[in-house]
């Protein structure tokens, strides 16, 4: 099957390549499918006539967003809108992901699809803008929401603290914040069974939630980390959790970015490996 992926380079278009191999792939990057020009991307589609689209690309610097709305909206909600209004001219459909920023943490359990948006800042609100794009298009689609992704490649989370955790003797890392870290290749994994079950004859089309099981803090996933760099015999520096008060940023981050896969489960019969079992499939993948 002809599939068009967006992003190319990115952690979860990357995974993506390995994961769908057998299929016929265009993985096209920002010079060949720029999501900045929504205008440009029908084209582009329209030429290739595939039997797929995989929107793996976003604009995801969360930070820098709040000084870029502009920018952030185009990439993030009208060029997945422009793709969803392709795909329902060429009638096929469209997987997309998106994040657990849409929602603002507050909730005491893990979020379900039916529940409110609220996003807290501009990130959060221009995916859940083109969550809206998609829904209007009238395109068969999947919203794939994720959360906390890492990988091998890029700048992520796992980079970040493999390469602190042995240049510091202490490093302190935010404790109340919960969330899944999800492995992209586990994303590309369920994608890649998402497809296979479509192909068979399933269409439960909508929006899901698609993380890692279990939970954790950034200062529980950094400690699972610094744990499997010492097991390495590779240096390590003491951890100290802290409040997010004590690390500002820019954009506000939800104290909750739990998402409950058990819609996923339900309509597909997919479901992610616990997070530390994939953190260990990642760092396997590196070593």
């Amino acid at each position: 099957m002809k599939i068009l992926i967006s992003g190319h380079t990115g952690q979860v278009a990357r995974e993506l390549q390995l994961a769908l191999r057998e299929h016929e792939l265009i993985s096209l990057g920002r010079q060949a499918f720029d999501l900045s020009r929504p205008d440009s991307l029908r084209e582009t589609m329209l030429r290739e006539r595939p039997a797929l689209v995989i929107n793996a690309a976003a604009y995801t610097a969360v930070d820098q967003a709040e000084q870029e709305r502009e920018l952030v909206f185009t990439i993030n909600a009208e060029a997945p809108g422009a793709m969803a209004d392709a795909c329902f001219e060429l009638d096929i459909p469209l997987i997309h992901y998106s994040t657990d920023y849409v929602f603002d943490g507050s909730k005491a359990t893990a979020y379900r699809e039916a529940d409110t948006p609220r996003p807290l800042g501009v990130y959060g609100a221009s995916k859940v803008a083109g969550e809206q794009a998609l829904r209007i298009s009238g395109c068969d689609h999947l919203i794939l929401r994720t959360s906390w992704v890492y990988s091998q490649h890029g700048r992520n989370f796992l980079l970040t603290m493999q390469r602190l955790l042995q240049e510091r003797e202490e490093l302190s890392v935010v404790d109340d914040q919960i969330g899944a870290p999800t492995w992209a290749g586990s994303i590309a994994s369920a994608t890649a069974e998402l497809i296979d079950k479509w192909q068979q004859g399933r269409h439960h089309w909508g929006t899901y939630h698609l993380t890692c099981q279990g939970e954790t803090s950034w200062f529980g996933f950094a400690s699972a980390i610094a744990e499997r760099l010492r097991a390495a015999g590779k240096p390590c520096a003491r951890l100290r959790p802290i409040p997010s008060s004590e690390y500002p940023t820019p954009a506000q981050r939800p104290l909750n970015s739990r998402l409950d896969g058990e819609r996923l489960e339900q309509d597909w019969q997919v479901r992610l490996p616990d997070w530390r079992t994939a953190l260990d499939a990642c760092l396997q993948r590196m070593s």
